[in-house]
């Protein structure tokens, strides 16, 4: 039997006790489901497991690979070879599509490639090793190779990188009745589209005509006279970030990428912004905690090397918090209560400048945040941090002497913590601003420096101030 580690229950006789549904009320593979599958394959009933998967999507089946142990994906994958499509693949999780294509010859991914669109293509081979890389090109027809050649030339994360060169395009001087029947008649044009782009003789994109304007207009009419003439453009080399905004500021279903001479030469359409989105959403969250990538499928040396990374930068920023602690150790020998009562300051601020750092960031990576309104941001954030403050300041005060009874230790302390909001508050805005002003990832690097600062600042503003007040004298 597979170990499939989902469960302790004993093997399923998958002959008598198949689930009746493979998805549970999520829309997640049942356990159950999952079990039947690998304990066929373990039993060497091939044609069982393929009775099980075949009627599954194909991004379920990419699941089913994700959630199967890593040493039984490849007996799952001999099973099942035949269902394991271009589709399948390129719905798969990167870890686990590397582990299936390295076992898979150059001529077998060169078929898979074929199967798919530009992207989705591109996807599958950009992260092989350059001698895989150059094996499977060979392997590929001409047209193929040419074409994602072309796109493995732009920076990753571009449009170049992430746009399809499959779309339709017709020139102007077309009647509505010639597009209808070169989308008859042509028998290798792409199937999956929402728009037909009009080009002018150079190539250039002059238009766009819905589908559903197309179906519903004489065929007498002139393309030039139903299309619309203004559409959002992307230049080839835009990173896909700003790719995604733009679709979701103007409600696109699909855009026309274009060369520097502004020729078009491919199209992004809204089922890959929905990946991008949802890829730099998870990357900002786990940047900003120093984590990685954050996918369970990451090999652990690679988790174990990320975040001890900033695990070592965080211990070298606690010790140079700990020095200004130590400038004031005669204070806090005299006055013990200082020891139990500081980390509740840095703590207070760091939470603080976590909430602003989080909320800029997003906003940064939305464009919310830009040159022409930083400033009111800033006074926002310094506003917002006043207020939080002074009302924790009070709060900290009164409990402060209610459980000490030191009126000078409840200023003290209550003074400290408006300080150190205060500093937060301005952290948080001004160091992610700042690194992206000189193009760093505020995301991978923000958090760091602020909360070294408020740790910093928290320490020594309430020791300070203890000092100067005379506490323990």
């Amino acid at each position: 039997m597979v170990d499939s580690e989902l469960a302790p229950d004993d093997t399923i006789d998958t002959e008598n006790e198949l689930p009746e549904n493979e998805l549970d009320e999520d829309d997640h593979l049942r356990p159950e489901f999952i079990r039947a599958v690998l304990d066929a394959v373990a039993a060497g009933n091939d044609e069982e497991a393929r009775a099980l998967v075949g009627p599954l999507h194909p991004a379920d089946i990419a699941d089913l690979f994700e959630l199967t142990p890593q040493p039984d994906r490849a007996a799952l994958a001999r099973a099942v070879a035949e269902l394991l499509d271009g589709d399948v693949f390129a719905e798969m999780n990167d870890y686990v599509r590397e582990d299936l294509i390295d076992a898979l010859s150059p001529t077998e991914v060169a078929d898979l490639a074929a199967e798919l669109d530009t992207d989705d293509a591109v996807a599958i081979i950009e992260d092989m090793d350059e001698d895989e890389q150059r094996a499977v090109l060979r392997a590929l027809d001409p047209d193929d190779r040419a074409a994602i050649e072309e796109a493995l030339s732009y920076p990753e994360e571009s449009a170049g990188r992430l746009m399809q060169r499959e779309l339709i395009a017709v020139p102007e001087h077309w009647t509505v009745g010639d597009v209808m029947a070169y989308l008859r008649g042509a028998q290798e044009l792409t199937t999956d589209f929402w728009e037909v782009f009009v080009v002018d003789p150079q190539h250039k994109p002059v238009g766009t005509c819905a589908l559903s304007w197309i179906l519903r207009t004489p065929e007498w009419v002139s393309v030039a006279d139903v299309m619309q003439r203004e559409q959002t453009l992307i230049p080839v080399d835009m990173d896909q970030e700003e790719v995604a905004l733009r679709f979701q500021k103007y409600a696109l279903i699909s855009a026309a990428v274009v060369d520097g001479a502004g020729r078009l030469v491919g199209m992004i359409t809204v089922d890959d912004i929905v990946h991008i989105i949802q890829q730099e959403a998870g990357e900002d969250v786990l940047r900003l905690s120093g984590a990685g990538e954050g996918d369970i499928n990451e090999p652990i040396r690679f988790t174990v090397r990320t975040r001890l990374t900033w695990l070592v930068v965080n211990l070298g920023t606690a010790m140079f918090a700990a020095s200004v602690v130590g400038l004031f150790q005669d204070t806090i020998a005299r006055f013990a209560l200082l020891a139990v009562l500081m980390p509740i300051v840095s703590g207070m601020g760091g939470n603080a400048g976590t909430q602003t750092l989080a909320v800029v960031v997003r906003a940064l990576a939305t464009n919310q945040l830009t040159s022409s309104n930083t400033v009111r941001m800033i006074v926002r954030e310094f506003r917002i941090a006043a207020a939080n403050g002074l009302s924790l300041g009070l709060l900290i005060g009164v409990g402060t002497y209610v459980v000490f009874g030191n009126r000078d230790l409840s200023l003290v302390i209550a003074l400290a913590m408006v300080i150190n909001n205060l500093v937060a508050g301005l952290a948080g805005v001004i160091v992610p601003v700042t690194l992206d002003r000189f193009r760093i990832d505020p995301a991978v690097s923000s958090a760091v420096f602020v909360t070294t600062m408020t740790d910093t600042m928290g320490f020594f503003a309430f020791l300070g101030l203890a000092s100067l007040w005379g506490l323990g004298a």
